[in-house]
């Protein structure tokens, strides 16, 4: 069994000739990155952005385009009800006290509808 001093004049040996391999492989990696990097167009702006997967650049440009028309037709809708001090609902997602306690009331969600 190896003792602890072996095991960290190992580790420093090794550390040594991975400084050695590196250096020897720097110029190479370089030339490597900076070939890719101009054959599919990527400037340094791009390598500061997160990274991304999947589709080409046009693809995804395309796919934002119609996200954000997804988005868009989520928007603001018309209101469809006014309460007793002018409170508006379009008749989306949960019911307003205002309605709920006029609806407690004995009152109608149709008499609040607002006519066009």
């Amino acid at each position: 069994m190896e003792n602890l001093v072996d095991i960290q004049s190992r580790i420093a040996k090794l550390e040594e000739q991975a400084k050695v391999i590196r250096s020897r492989e720097f110029d190479t990696t370089v030339k490597e990155i900076l070939s890719k990097m101009t054959a599919f167009g990527i400037t340094l702006k791009d390598l500061k952005a997160e990274p991304r997967t999947g589709p080409s650049r046009t693809s995804v440009a395309t796919n934002k385009t119609a996200k954000s028309a997804k988005k868009k037709s989520g928007g603001v809708v018309a209101a469809k009800f006014r309460g007793p001090n002018n409170e508006l609902w379009s008749g989306r997602g949960l019911m307003p006290r205002w309605l709920k306690a006029q609806l407690e009331q004995g009152k109608s969600k149709d008499d609040f509808l607002i006519k066009p």
